[in-house]
């Protein structure tokens, strides 16, 4: 398959000329910038959210716990239902819109800067260097015979791995369970059960993904590589080489006249392709493998500035910029992303607001009908009433336009902050002979002190005609 995405043809050197990975894979060289800084920024917000929003309490209770046991999910102050799962869609599809936005826009800057995997590779890497050295130092590592202070090294790196998997695995089991007593049951030991093998499988998946696999994930296993150049258009920003400017490439003096001697401004010094996580040079063109991190704009703008050239031979460049044309901001897909988003934003927000915050569902008795000591026809109900506040409340259950019928048992409950109470009542039907064999019944639940707080649900009465 190929995976060049047509953006420009360009003047490239012979794929061999460079090497791009040693046989031990792919090793980056350390490297500083402006994008660098941004992405640490980035990376340090994500932790700092991942890690962190997992040991707040609210309330009494971890700030945000997806309970799957008793299929309730907290989010600070909201508790959230099987039945509000609409909620959760609606958000799914306006973050995958934010992403088609985006990319329209400026290409695959979520991959480079805020993706978890390119993230927790970033993370790795760091390690890695800090274990072994910088790039020249790890390629002489990997190919050296084993040692003692290979072993050491080694052994340090995948330590400091494996550690950071459990912290992940740990954290992110921690959103489903209790973390506080997941984290004691797991440092003491005493973790067992499927808490346990999530906990490890998680641990593996980091360790592997992002230490082992690292760019194969975005190679080869991540979809959204294969289908970014279908939002690509000729205005998308992307991170880019100036063929114009760059081209004929070679070696120079500082101070040299680059232009008499017929060469453009990139000095084929390869620092580009040393930085890249993903091992691709980035002047044979745009391509699939590129997770437009800007690491090869930040290590080609140092060497423009220490040659005395302007910055900007690698940037962010559109088809039109590199084709010596205008880049145009607004333009209609891109305008209708954001009214789309606009819109799902909107409704969103009008649904979190209009969201019942008690729930009531009737469930109507296998029994048709039965006959009480009144000789009234009666129906049997189960109503499942849920509290989705976050104190105590008073409910009052009452029939809707129900004429010619009257409720018995308990019309009266208190349900906890954030609880399900199961209420057994009965109808019965006053007339003698039924106007019909069915008839619609409204039930609504009301809080005592509060009347906004509410919620109806219908259920079928079956009556038999002849009597």
């Amino acid at each position: 398959m190929n995976d060049r995405i047509p953006f420009i043809e360009i003047a490239t050197a012979p794929a061999n000329a460079h090497p791009r990975r040693t046989d031990s894979g792919i090793h980056t060289r350390s490297f500083t910038g402006l994008y660098r800084n941004l992405r640490i920024g980035f990376a340090g917000a994500l932790f700092v959210l991942f890690f962190g929003t997992a040991w707040l309490d609210w309330n009494g209770r971890q700030a945000v716990l997806w309970d799957l046991g008793n299929s309730k999910f907290h989010i600070f102050g909201a508790t959230f239902w099987p039945q509000d799962f609409i909620l959760l869609s609606a958000l799914l599809i306006i973050c995958a819109f934010g992403l088609f936005a985006i990319t329209v826009y400026a290409g695959r800057v979520w991959c480079g800067y805020s993706c978890p995997q390119s993230t927790w590779t970033w993370l790795f890497m760091w390690c890695e260097k800090l274990t072994e050295g910088d790039r020249n130092q790890r390629i002489k590592l990997a190919a050296a015979p084993w040692s003692v202070n290979k072993l050491a090294r080694r052994t340090l790196k995948h330590g400091l791995w494996l550690a950071i998997g459990v912290l992940t695995g740990l954290t992110f089991v921690g959103y489903f369970t209790p973390i506080r007593p997941l984290a004691v049951e797991l440092f003491t030991l005493q973790l067992g059960g499927v808490a346990l093998f999530w906990v490890l499988f998680f641990t593996a998946a980091t360790y592997i993904n992002a230490g082992l696999l690292r760019e194969a994930v975005c190679l080869h296993m991540c979809p959204y590589a294969r289908f970014q150049s279908v939002m690509f258009d000729k205005d998308t920003l992307a991170v880019a080489y100036d063929p114009r400017r760059g081209e004929t490439r070679g070696p120079r003096k500082k101070g040299s006249d680059a232009r008499a001697q017929g060469l453009g401004d990139c000095i084929d010094c390869t620092l580009c392709v040393q930085v890249c996580p993903t091992g691709i040079d980035i002047r044979e063109g745009l391509q699939m493998a590129c997770i437009g991190c800007a690491a090869c704009i930040d290590a080609c703008d140092g060497v423009m500035d220490k040659m005395g050239y302007a910055r900007g031979l690698i940037g962010y460049k559109s088809e039109h910029s590199l084709q010596g044309g205008t880049t145009h901001w607004l333009r209609p897909r891109l305008l209708g992303y954001a009214a789309a988003l606009g819109v799902m934003i909107a409704a969103l927000v009008l649904a979190l607001q209009l969201r019942p915050m008690v729930s009531l569902d009737v469930i109507k008795d296998r029994g048709l009908f039965r006959e009480n000591a009144q000789g009234q026809i009666e129906n049997i109900y189960l109503l499942k009433v849920i509290n989705k506040t976050e104190r105590t409340q008073h409910y009052e259950l009452r029939l809707l336009d129900a004429d010619g019928f009257t409720l018995q048992g308990k019309t009266a409950l208190v349900i906890p902050a954030g609880e399900m109470s199961e209420l057994p009542v009965s109808v019965a039907m006053l007339a003698e002979r039924p106007a019909n064999s069915s008839q619609t019944l409204s039930f609504e639940i009301r809080e005592r002190d509060a009347p906004a707080i509410r919620s109806v649900a219908h259920s079928r009465f079956v009556a038999p005609l002849n009597r």
